[in-house]
């Protein structure tokens, strides 16, 4: 069984090349420039990962996770033109280097690249792992209109925040780790665990990426902490704080997210600590992780061969950048 770190390098030199035509370069120069700035490949190992742990790895599960890194890509690219974000990874995004329409041209025939990649799988995988692509690509369009939804709503409740997380972030994950397991022969049980493993990760990796974005050291995190509040996002921690809070504190809350004084960030901590949303985050966290343990522990292989996905587990969520 080979860890995350070694699958991630096997599958960047895989993954190096050139994935469009040349002409016309003004439509995919842009895409071959958004693929060159890298990214974590999460969700591509995910499902190499997938068939690992039950059989050795196939070549169609190589083509499964390239599909899956050009649709992660996809989403990118539209989901920087709806932030009207100039930068990522650190450089200019599409749309402010070439233009939002290029930008949408691009963003389309990434999306394009992703099924000829599937297209290249063998038949007798095809069906289950079309069907759960195209089930997956509706759900994150789905996951992503919730999230701007809840930009124009005061107050968003828990249990609706979750749902939007399980959309936009967890289900790409569950579904790279099923299509690999598809393709490593699991029955429907596993197939079934492997996925609720995937999405229980999805919602704790997400808790302590809030988490991380306003108790986070600064200097491990490689940015600035308090974006989220600057920004007015409703995560876990707001959310948590907004119910927990005394009506003067909720009041003074809801004050300071509509304000842009140079001090937000600062006091707006306070009130979390205050509502204990930090601790609260913590044992959240980890209450989706053993969910998601659990999961895993079901899946009938022998657990030897869960070891590298135990690691990986422990890694995301406990993570400090």
């Amino acid at each position: 069984m080979q860890s995350f770190e070694l699958l991630s390098q096997k599958f960047s030199l895989f993954f190096e090349k050139r994935h469009f035509p040349s002409e016309p370069e003004t439509l995919y120069q842009p895409n071959e420039y958004f693929l060159s700035l890298g990214g974590k490949r999460i969700r591509p190992v995910l499902c190499l990962m997938g068939n690992e742990l039950f059989d050795d790895i196939r070549e169609d599960a190589w083509h499964a996770a390239t599909a899956m890194e050009l649709f992660h890509n996809f989403t990118l690219i539209h989901d920087d033109i709806m932030d009207k974000a100039p930068l990522r990874r650190g450089m200019p995004t599409i749309h402010s280097k070439y233009g939002e329409n290029t930008a949408i041209l691009a963003g389309d025939v990434m999306l394009v690249a992703a099924y000829e990649e599937l297209s290249k799988i063998d038949l007798k995988f095809l069906k289950p792992i079309l069907s759960l692509f195209n089930q997956t690509a509706r759900e994150v369009c789905e996951g992503q209109q919730m999230d701007m939804d809840f930009e124009k709503k005061e107050e968003v409740v828990f249990e609706e925040y979750v749902k939007m997380i399980e959309l936009k972030t967890s289900v790409a994950l569950a579904a790279s780790l099923q299509k690999g397991a598809i393709i490593g022969g699991a029955g429907e049980r596993n197939q079934q665990l492997i996925y609720a493993f995937g999405k229980k990760l999805g919602i704790a990796f997400q808790i302590q990426d809030d988490y991380l974005d306003v108790f986070g050291d600064a200097g491990k995190v490689g940015k600035q902490t308090g974006g989220d509040i600057l920004a007015n996002k409703k995560t876990f921690l707001l959310i948590h704080a907004m119910e927990k809070a005394s009506p003067e504190l909720k009041k003074e809350l809801k004050q300071l997210m509509s304000s842009d004084l140079p001090d937000k960030v600062e006091k707006v901590t306070r009130i979390f600590k205050e509502c204990k949303a930090d601790e609260w985050a913590q044992e959240l966290k980890n209450k989706y992780l053993n969910e998601a343990m659990q999961h895993l522990d079901d899946i009938a292989v022998l657990s030897k061969r869960k070891e590298p996905l135990r690691e990986l587990a422990h890694f995301l969520v406990n993570r400090e950048h």
